[in-house]
């Protein structure tokens, strides 16, 4: 295998630093951790794994990734303890929340597609994106990594640390409640 240089890591970083952004932000429902999870992601496999063959860089990628999403799970579920026992003493403030709508990536071909085109592209995206945030974390992470980054069953396992049945029934229940999902909202497949 070729040694792996900084330049090599810097290309592979690039590439996957949309869909990573895209997974930690339907995991955590929040731009700016999202953004934290995907540098912190990078930063650990620069750090500890940059002198690895680079063909093992997309799966350490991931399972750093997704750890650091289950630690964030952790980290939110001990924060809304305490702050939930504190609420009370805490002044009803006017929060304002910027919900961003999401984003997708434009079409990137020669030829431009029509505005209605394009147009019904968004509202599916948007769709997908608003199904996926609905499916439990487990089930949404198996499909994302075998349907999104394209890994095998048996990767996908890996970086979940579960078997290969679970990473299917995950997928499959996955799956079924994504086309009910866009059922519901018009959407044939």
């Amino acid at each position: 295998m070729p040694a792996s240089t900084p330049a090599a890591l810097a290309t592979f970083l690039a590439e996957v630093e949309q869909r990573a952004f895209r997974q930690a932000r339907f995991a955590t429902q929040d731009n700016d951790a999202a953004l934290d999870l995907v540098q912190d992601a990078m930063l650990r496999l620069t750090e500890h794994y940059a002198s690895r063959p680079a063909a093992e860089w997309p799966l350490l990628f991931q399972r750093i990734l997704q750890n650091a999403i289950r630690d964030h799970y952790r980290r939110q579920k001990t924060r809304s303890l305490w702050l939930t026992l504190f609420s009370a003493f805490r002044k009803q403030d006017d929060e304002d929340e910027d919900s961003d709508p999401l984003e997708w990536l434009p079409y990137s071909g020669e030829l431009s597609p029509s505005p209605d085109t394009e147009t019904e592209q968004a509202r599916t995206m948007a769709l997908i994106e608003a199904g996926l945030a609905q499916l439990p974390p487990r089930q949404r992470e198996a499909f994302i990594l075998r349907y999104w980054e394209e890994l095998d069953t048996a990767e996908t396992a890996a970086v979940m640390g579960c078997s290969e049945g679970s990473v299917k029934t995950h997928c499959s229940r996955a799956c079924s409640a994504l086309s009910a999902w866009l059922a519901r909202h018009g959407v044939t497949l």
